[in-house]
Parts: structure tokens; sequence; C-alpha cells
């Protein structure tokens, strides 16, 4: 790479990071998903503002640039920072499952998750016949893969955006944030699942049976293990005394677990996507002692990749050659329906109110990081085509702000998330006994 090269990808890094912090930050100060300020900014560096509005500049900044696709010149070098964004991104989704499932709470956590998740996969798969899938399919043109993704899309809840809108809301400690939380876990582990499967079907079409079904057992044996045996083994590991490296550079140590867990999926040909979960789920299970090192990882990574990678997601996005307002339209309204609906019935049937009903249904809705992600991963398959990669991502954005929007006016109402609380206020730090109060 010449100097000039590589002074044009330092100016690339720059704007798309010091943008995606920027409107990130005037997000957060609004009250709404610090990530769509985060996707907004590498909206307006991509094609569909800043190529449009102005090639010339788009040009010259990113060179050689298209609506899905970054510069070929430094497609290597954003395409692996991209791609360490989204595994770090869902690293931390894995490690945030610690301290959730507490006993009184895996009644209800069952119902919403059972009910909640479950039935609006059902009912889009029950709903087949009656979908345009091909208006949907990627270059792949594997039904049973796009309409496992249509599945997912429905039923998803994001762990990262309402971790993050909860904690900018000072309730992150509550038992309305674990109720959520829980649900969201539980969602992600059989849901990642599902989408290893469409993955796995849609990248071993034009293989014999017998290799595609090796494929999916191969990815199905990986999570297994990757949520029962792994966790207890990697606890053991990182307390062993001749580990010295887990000793001399925890953090260092935390990242060379996720490079194995990545290196043995590639092994197998599994995504690396459900790798970086699993490494993170498994480091959740000695979350006391590599606390230290997940929060440093964490700080760091949203610092730098994880909102470059969501920048380039809103780089992706075309909106002037891959966006379909009716196609946005029907998906956002049936999706949001029957998401609101499944929620809601699961909340019923745990046994709450209708007003802690209807604040559970809109939380859970918010598909925000692991909507965007399944979008990524299912476009980078083949599974699903560009105008349905940009309905998803849009659907992920509307879905967090509205969740972000509604809990934040809730609050200001000073009406409580669940009637067997008290009023939920905002908690300063330090304030653990009124934390403790709100949550009990």
């Amino acid at each position: 790479m010449s100097n000039a090269d590589f002074g044009t990808l330092t100016l690339q890094l720059f704007l798309l990071i010091a943008a995606a912090h920027l409107l990130g930050h005037v997000f957060t100060r609004l009250r709404q998903p610090r990530v769509i300020g985060e996707i907004l900014a590498g909206v307006l560096l991509g094609p569909s503002t800043l190529g449009h509005f102005a090639p010339a500049v788009a040009a010259a900044v990113f060179p050689g640039g298209t609506g899905n696709a970054i510069a070929p010149a430094h497609e290597v070098v954003l395409g692996f920072l991209y791609n360490m964004g989204l595994m770090l991104l869902m690293f931390t989704s894995g490690a945030e499952t610690k301290g959730l499932f507490q006993r009184s709470d895996r009644r209800e956590i069952a119902w919403l998750g059972s009910v909640g998740t479950g039935l609006p996969f059902v009912l889009a798969l029950a709903a087949a016949p009656f979908l345009p899938l091909y208006l949907l399919a990627g270059t792949a043109r594997n039904r049973v893969s796009l309409l496992l993704v249509v599945g997912i899309a429905v039923a998803v809840t994001s762990i990262p955006v309402i971790s993050r809108i909860l904690h900018d809301l000072k309730i992150l400690h509550t038992r309305f944030a674990r109720l959520v939380l829980g649900v969201a876990v539980l969602e992600d582990i059989a849901l990642w699942a599902v989408l290893a499967i469409a993955t796995a079907l849609a990248a071993s079409s034009t293989i014999p049976q017998a290799e595609i079904v090796q494929h999916v057992v191969a990815t199905l044996v990986y999570f297994a293990l990757g949520l029962t045996v792994a966790p207890r083994l990697l606890k053991r590991l990182n307390r062993a005394r001749w580990n010295i490296l887990a000793k001399a550079s925890p953090v260092g140590y935390v990242v060379v677990v996720l490079l194995a867990y990545a290196a043995v999926a590639a092994a197998l040909d599994v995504s690396l996507v459900f790798a970086a979960f699993l490494a993170g789920f498994g480091m959740a299970a000695d979350a006391e002692r590599m606390a230290d090192s997940l929060d440093s990882l964490k700080t760091f990574s949203f610092a730098v990749f994880i909102p470059l990678y969501f920048a380039v997601v809103g780089y992706r996005l075309d909106l002037s050659r891959s966006f379909s307002l009716s196609m946005l339209a029907v998906f956002l309204l049936l999706a949001c329906a029957v998401k609101l609906f499944s929620a809601g019935l699961g909340a019923k049937l745990a046994g709450f109110g209708w007003r802690d009903t209807v604040n559970l249904a809109v939380a859970t809705n918010a598909r925000g990081g692991p909507g965007i992600v399944l979008a990524s991963v299912a476009y980078d398959a083949g599974v699903i085509n560009a105008a349905f990669y940009t309905t998803l991502v849009l659907v992920a954005v509307i879905t967090s702000q509205a969740a972000g929007f509604w809990l934040e006016y809730v609050l200001r109402k000073g009406w409580p998330l669940l009637s067997s609380q008290q009023a939920e206020v905002a908690i300063e730090p330090g304030e653990s006994a009124a934390s403790d109060k709100i949550a009990a």
C-alpha cells in the first residue's frame, strides 16, 4: 500500500469514526439509541447522501466506492475492521449474559421468551405460502434459508441496543431490565442457532446433499458445545496456574480466546459471528474473574471497532438504488404487529397487567444490533437481496428508536415500568440502595 493509499484510508477511518461518535453523542443527548446516530453517520458519508449530492467529493474520499461495497483499494483493510467490529459486538453481546436468570424471574422470562419469540417465528414460517419470497431472495436462491431469515427478523430482540437504552435511562439494574435482557439472551441463543443453519444451507446450495448435512451438523455441534461444554472448560482454563497469558495480559488473553473460537469456527466453516457470540458467552461463565478484562475490551471496542462497523453498515445503504418504501412499510407493519401481539400475549400469560404488558412488548420489539447483524450476515451469505437488507436495517433502527422513545416517555411521566415496582427514577452513581429498592 502506497503512502497515498494509506493517507486516503486514514481519512476514511477519521471521517467514519469521528462522524459515528459525533452523531452517536447527538442521539444520546436526544435520548435516542446511540447506534442510530452511528448508522446515520455512514448514510451521510455514503452513496445515499454524499455520493448523491456531491459525487466529486465522494469519489475523492471513497474512490471507486459503490452502494454496497467499500472502495476497492481499501476493501481488505476496511473489510477487516468491519468484521472485527461485528465480532466484537457479538462478543460483548454474549458477555452480557452474566447476572441474568435469577430464580424469581425464570417463570416470567420463560413465558416471554417462549411465546414472545416462538410464536412470531412459527407464524412467519406458517405464512410462507402467502409471502412473495422471490422479491426478497439474494444470489443464493435458497428458499429455506430465506424463510428462516424472515422468521428470525420478525422474532429477534436486541441485546446491545436495549442494554444501551436501559443504561442511558439508568434503569439497567431494575427487575424490568433483567426481564427484558433475559428474554433477549434466550432469543439470541435460539435465533443465532437458526441463522447458523440458514447460512450453512445457503453456503451449501451448490454442493452434494451429504456435504450439506455435514455442514449443518458441524454448525449445530459447534453451537451446542459452545453453550454447554466450552464455558466449563474455559472457566478452568482461566484459573489454571500455568496460564501465564491470563495473568500477564488479561485483555490480551480475552482477545486470544476470541480468535481461537473464530479459528475453530473457520476450520469447521461455521460463521465467525456465532463464534464471537459463543466466546463472549463462555467468558460470561467466569464473569467475576474476567470482569476487568471484559470491561477494558468492551470500552475499546465501543470506542473504535463497533462504531466503525455501524458506520459501514450505514455506508452500505444506498437508499437511492436499493430502497423500497412499500417493502419497508409492509414488513415494518406486519413484523411489529406480530411481535407486539406475541410479546404481549407472553406477558399476560406470565401474569403482568396491561400497562406492564405494553412496556415489555415495546422493549422486546427493539431489534437493534442483532437485527442489523442478521441483515449483514444474511446479505453477505447471499440469502437476501439489497432491498431487503436495507429494509431489515431500517426496521432495526425504527423499532429501536421507538423503544427508546416509549421508555423515556414512561419514565418522564413518572409511571412505573412494572406495577410491582415503585415509579422508575433516574439513578445516579452511588445510589445503590435506591437501585435495589426499585429492582425488588
